[in-house]
């Protein structure tokens, strides 16, 4: 859009509209029309007539305006009512003359109106701008535009000239370029929402700015110059970097990218659409330098140029598998430009300026059609470069790309703002996205650091605690319940037959096979006096696991009850605790020096717990005294669990949170509550127990957790929960639905923590406080307790920045002491960072702008489906956004992603609507199986391998 310039002479809207016919005449393409022939299955062009009627070939349109908004208004009805062309009639090119405040009255334009010029976009592409605006001048000011009649090609004849290029050795190369690219395989780029289905997709985006300055362009362009390639190059090479590091180093990356294709000298004088769209791809090393990059870029564009003229529907059309050209999703465009030439242009003696046009649709939001695009612009006046970076708000958060913007110009400011060349050398994953309030906040996330008294042994805290409050309440089972001075003889008894009967030594692994009850309170805490190491095993498992537990182990004593003393055959060393205490209890003084003469340290070994291990055989994890302690301390320090609460123990003893529950309260001072074996499935007992015994602190997993609040909503038992003050949760994504849920039922003062913590961390080392009544979605795992780091790693060890995912490696007082006899596995696992220990968790997170760790999926559950590399979390969490309170996607049988969810209120064509508006199509489950109940393992979490097989016949 232009307007005249009130200082020359002025534009006649006559002579005007008679020059743009003899620009008609000249260039058929502003008159050739497009329509598909449905016989043939192709579109035919035909060039209008232009003797017939000249003034009819385009729109020559006058309107009026009085303010701004009628004037908008009238700009975004031609950007965007197609019924404006008809491209059947050859009806592409508008010229929309706008008066302000009344018609002119002699034919000329004042300095307040405005010129629009609309052309369609299959015939006119950004360089036929130029030939336009040169030939208007021309045509305006001599009253005639010369044409070559001996042209050697009119772009009626371009796409025939076309065909006779020679394909074929450009077909060979780009099916040699894109050989086993996975051309429909999307980015995995920091997005804030799920991929659309096309037809669920808005089309809003943002879009940011950035101007490079004086100072780094020059340093762009000399770095350029030095190292002989060309802006278009470098810049390329620079967003390749750019994605590498915003999808945790994937490295071989395709884009789109527009080129002019006018390859030949009499196609620069044409108006037409010659632009193409090529795949340009890129695989390289991490370890190459910049220089190296670049390089390689450089020898790609050239060879890519070569052959731009292939049309990407021929480039597609040789992979006939790919259903999606993803690649065009995330785009690059450069454009030299000339600000002093295009602000002003000559129309005979007059001159009209350019009125930008601004993209928006509102006054935050502009058109997206696709996910992210740079453009990169060459002032050739200024010599100086900025940059647009567009993306689409159906994925990304404002203030996301914002960030993204920021964090581009950052790494600009690495590589070039520095003196000398030295980042030529640098490898290229060793640049950094990361801003500087970023690493603020990474540094103030772990900004952990508290002096707690628990740092001693366990038992010693024990039996502090017990001189401490003799007479209260330490454990109660059903009608059976020990004060604390009575655990404590009770514990010292045991503890001494297992130093003098069994002669067990400081570190020795005692195994435990006992059902719940306070036998199994008090070998516990004994196993620890006596030095050993505590080693639970569940009753209910399999024989032949428990003995295979045994032999890993090497543990030559049991400790069982008269529930579990047949489980172990007689090559197997048992000691019924019963009977111990039963036998030793006849009044005798219990010889506590001989117990004081046990070496154990706060880097002893407390407990071993086994987790499954992705070879099938478990691993056994290794807590020490410290690390149990600090994380009991670190609980404590939050408010999570205190001294004062009465807690109900729910975990089954395969899962390292009853060790928390169990011991951890008596470190504490807090009372026990523990329930009968097999209680977890029924309801009734729960509520009954956390009514009457007036439970302050309950910790379970989220699907135990939704069956009871759906249980005490259904049969209207609220009041169960009246003197809950503390809520955890976690070993599974805890749902919206179920957080809704929990909220509807606690009271206001309950607090609810969404718990993160794998074995290797000693229980618990992240936590997330539910905000109150309020509806939460995509709920993170927090931050850090006290005491522990976070790091976030990409695959090459490299910090990401905000919103990137990455591996979680957690360090600090819970970091493990190793897996037993897999010194091999633990070197691979454990890592030293900055003089610190980190446990590396294999499980992928994002850090959020507020802090907050998001939890993502596990490494191991990236799967590539048909060449597709998917993250069954990113599936599940979408899921859980409905109305399902819990799911599992699996793989099967390589060919079917089945989806199970735990649902009465929703069916499978339901939850498949709910996957396509919110999901790519390779991600929607084939299959989905709707359950009652999900089963259950003996640790309370969704058991994979009992899901049923599901029927594809």
């Amino acid at each position: 859009m232009y307007r005249p310039s009130s200082e020359c002479a002025a534009i006649s809207t006559e002579k005007l509209c008679q020059a743009i016919q003899l620009i008609l005449f000249k260039h058929e393409s502003l008159r050739t029309s497009l329509i598909f022939n449905e016989e043939t299955n192709e579109f035919i062009q035909t060039i209008v007539d232009f003797k017939d009627n000249p003034r009819e070939l385009f729109a020559f349109v006058e309107s009026t305006f009085e303010t701004d908004e009628q004037l908008n208004s009238m700009i975004d009805d031609e950007k965007y009512n197609s019924r404006l062309f008809d491209l059947s009639q050859g009806l592409v090119f508008r010229c929309h003359i706008m008066y302000f405040k009344g018609m002119s009255s002699n034919g000329l334009l004042r300095e307040n109106d405005r010129i629009l010029l609309n052309f369609h976009r299959a015939v006119f592409d950004h360089s036929s701008m130029n030939v336009f605006l040169q030939d208007l001048n021309e045509a305006y000011s001599s009253g005639r535009l010369a044409t070559d009649e001996n042209a050697s090609l009119r772009y009626i004849d371009y796409s025939i000239a076309e065909q006779k290029m020679p394909m074929a050795a450009a077909k060979m190369f780009w099916m040699d370029a894109l050989h086993d690219c996975k051309l429909d395989q999307s980015l995995s780029l920091p997005y804030d929402r799920y991929r659309l289905a096309n037809e669920h997709r808005t089309g809003r985006g943002t879009s940011v700015s950035l101007d490079f300055g004086q100072d780094l362009s020059q340093a762009f362009l000399t770095f350029a110059s030095f190292n002989n390639v060309n802006c278009q190059h470098l810049a390329l090479t620079i967003y390749y970097v750019f994605l590498f590091k915003l999808t945790n180093g994937e490295r071989d990356l395709c884009v789109g990218m527009n080129v002019e294709n006018r390859y030949r000298d009499e196609l620069k004088t044409l108006i037409g659409s010659f632009e193409n769209t090529i795949p340009v791809r890129c695989q390289f090393d991490p370890c190459w330098s910049l220089y190296q990059l670049t390089t390689n870029v450089h020898e790609m564009l050239t060879d890519s140029f070569e052959y731009s003229y292939f049309p990407l529907q021929r480039i597609l059309a040789q992979h006939a598998d790919v259903s999606k050209a993803a690649f065009l999703d995330v785009s690059f465009e450069f454009m030299s430009t000339n600000s002093n030439e295009q602000h002003e242009i000559e129309i005979g003696d007059g001159r009209l300026s350019l009125v930008p046009i601004s993209i928006k649709i509102t006054e935050d939001e502009v058109m997206s059609k696709f996910d992210f695009i740079v453009s990169v612009q060459h002032d050739l006046h200024t010599n100086q470069l900025s940059l647009v970076l567009n993306a689409s708000l159906d994925l990304f958060n404002v203030n996301n790309v914002e960030n993204m913007a920021q964090q581009f110009h950052s790494m600009l400011e690495h590589i070039f703002g520095q003196s000398g060349n030295d980042q030529l050398s640098e490898p290229i994953y060793g640049l950094s996205l990361t801003l500087p309030d970023e690493k603020l906040l990474m540094k103030s996330m772990n900004n952990t650091q508290v002096s707690f008294s628990l740092l001693s042994c366990i038992h010693h805290e024990f039996a502090f605690q017990a001189m401490k409050h003799p007479q209260k309440l330490a454990v109660e089972l059903d009608d059976q319940s020990l004060t604390y001075s009575e655990l404590l003889y009770y514990t010292q008894v045991l503890s001494l037959n297992l130093v003098n009967k069994h002669k067990i030594v400081p570190g020795e692994i005692i195994c435990q096979c006992v059902e719940r009850s306070l036998s199994m309170v008090i070998g516990m805490m004994a196993i620890v006096m006596a030095g050993g190491v505590y080693c639970p095993l569940f009753p209910r498992d399999p024989q032949q696991r428990l003995h295979a537990l045994l032999q890993q182990t090497q543990s030559r004593l049991v400790l069982v009850h008269y529930l579990t003393k047949d489980k172990f055959q007689n090559d197997v060393i048992s000691s019924d605790i019963n009977a111990v205490l039963t036998d030793e209890n006849q009044g005798i003084n219990v010889d506590v020096d001989r117990l004081s003469d046990v070496i154990v340290t706060p880097d002893s070994v407390a407990y071993i717990i086994f987790t499954s291990g992705s070879t099938g055989t478990p691993k056994a994890v290794q807590v020490c005294h410290r690390s149990f302690t600090g994380m009991i301390g670190s609980f404590v320090y939050k408010n999570i669990i205190n001294g004062n609460d009465t807690i109900m123990q729910v975990a089954r003893c395969s899962f390292d949170p009853h060790v928390r529950d169990i011991l951890g309260s008596f470190i504490m001072g807090a009372a026990l509550i523990m329930l009968h074996p097999g209680a977890i499935v029924d309801f009734q007992y729960l509520a009954d127990v956390m009514k009457e015994k007036h439970i302050t602190f309950l910790d379970t997993v989220p699907t135990v957790l939704y069956n009871l609040f759906t249980y005490l909503q259904q049969f209207d038992y609220i009041t169960a929960m009246k003197c809950l003050r503390s809520l955890c949760t976690g070993g599974e994504s805890c749902s919206a639905q179920l957080a809704n849920l929990i909220q509807s039922i606690v009271n206001n003062t309950c607090q609810t923590w969404n718990m993160y913590g794998p074995a290797e961390t000693t229980v618990g080392c992240t936590c997330h406080l539910l905000p109150i009544r309020t509806a939460t979605e995509n709920i993170p795992i927090g931050r850090p307790l006290s005491n522990y780091q976070h790091e976030v790693f990409d695959e090459l060890l490299q910090r990401v920045s905000t919103n990137q995912e990455g591996e979680l490696f957690v360090g600090g007082v819970g970091v493990f002491a190793g897996y037993l006899g897999r010194d091999d596995l633990t070197a691979r696992i454990v890592v030293v960072i900055d003089g610190e220990l980190f446990y590396r968790t294999g499980d992928l997170v994002r850090i959020g702008r507020d802090g907050f760790i998001h939890y993502v999926g596990r490494k191991d559950h990236q799967i590539k489906l048909h060449g597709q590399r998917i993250e069954l979390g990113e599936i599940e969490q979408c899921l859980l956004q409905s109305s399902v309170s819990a799911c599992v996607v699996v793989k099967w049988n390589d060919d079917h992603l089945v989806a199970y969810v735990q649902s009465c209120t929703i069916d499978e064509k339901q939850l498949r609507k709910h996957c396509q508006s919110h999901l790519s199509s390779h991600m929607i489950p084939s299959k989905f199986i709707v359950l009652e109940k999900l089963p259950l393992n003996s640790n309370g979490k969704i058991d994979r391998k009992s899901l049923p097989s599901p029927d594809f016949a």
